[in-house]
């Protein structure tokens, strides 16, 4: 049965980068993710994009990717990662102008569509915000992005990108767009699907399914946290998974940690919904 395997190099958006390099030189990677994007940071990205519309990406952009393209091209590891904020394609120029810099050659393709700010009428009376109950109007509105799904990032895949730079795409998205890619599944396969989506979710934060959620210095220790390893996941083409992290790195990985990042992410498992 056709296996790959998915690192995360990144759970947020000021993460440490040593782990994702590592991961990237060490671990036999077919794909790389870096989840750096939350709906504080995209709002933040969306103030620098005002200001200057040749930014709005990651600040830290610069200083994790420079370090990994030369280990992306040696071991031939695809990079997929939601780094570009609310400016995926100043993103990718960036990425690109590194590369030169270095002279490595990578296929890098932008994905869009998420930034749906212009598609909001603030004066429509219908609109209310859900946590407040007050009309729209009533605030002053600096962005608005729906959670798109994979297919952006698959048909990047399909057209041979080497690294994909993208904005508001769901967490676990990022993560199951090479499993749809490589294992051709179904868009209505819904075990595979959830099976991959759950993939995404514990391994989209990175340091926290290693012991980063679960550590407590008083009841539940995890030993050398300054040198916790992030994860990574062999899944096959029916969607299971296994999760493993880099030997001689630091941190916890057992199903204690996992149902506790899963939990974390889903809440409840009877009413969750994702693209």
């Amino acid at each position: 049965m056709k296996t790959i395997r998915i690192g995360s190099g990144a759970g947020f958006s000021g993460d440490r980068i040593e782990p994702a390099v590592l991961l990237a030189e060490k671990a036999d990677l077919n794909y790389l993710v870096l989840e750096c994007l939350a709906e504080r940071t995209i709002a933040l990205a969306q103030k620098r994009k005002l200001a200057n519309p040749a930014v709005g990406y990651d600040p830290l952009l610069e200083k994790r990717i420079t370090p990994l393209l030369p280990h992306l091209k040696k071991n031939n590891v695809r990079l997929i990662s939601n780094i570009g904020a609310a400016n995926p394609m100043a993103a990718a120029k960036k990425i690109k102008e590194i590369a030169d810099n270095l002279r490595l050659d990578f296929k890098i393709a932008a994905v869009s569509g998420d930034d749906v700010l212009e598609f909001i009428d603030i004066n429509k009376e219908s609109l209310h915000t859900l946590e407040t109950g007050k009309p729209l109007s009533s605030y002053d509105i600096l962005s608005a992005n729906a959670y798109i799904g994979a297919e952006g990032i698959v048909e990047a895949l399909h057209q041979g990108a080497d690294i994909i730079i993208t904005g508001r795409v769901a967490d676990p998205s990022l993560f199951l767009a090479p499993m749809l890619f490589e294992f051709n599944w179904e868009s209505t396969d819904w075990v595979k699907l959830g099976r991959g989506t759950i993939v995404g979710h514990l391994l989209e934060c990175a340091g926290q399914l290693t012991g980063g959620y679960f550590a407590d210095l008083r009841h539940k220790k995890i030993e050398d946290l300054a040198n916790l390893g992030f994860p990574f996941a062999d899944v096959s083409e029916d969607g299971l998974a296994t999760f493993s992290k880099l030997p001689k790195t630091g941190g916890l990985l057992n199903l204690q940690t996992a149902k506790e990042q899963l939990l974390y992410e889903v809440v409840n498992p009877h009413a969750y919904l994702t693209p």
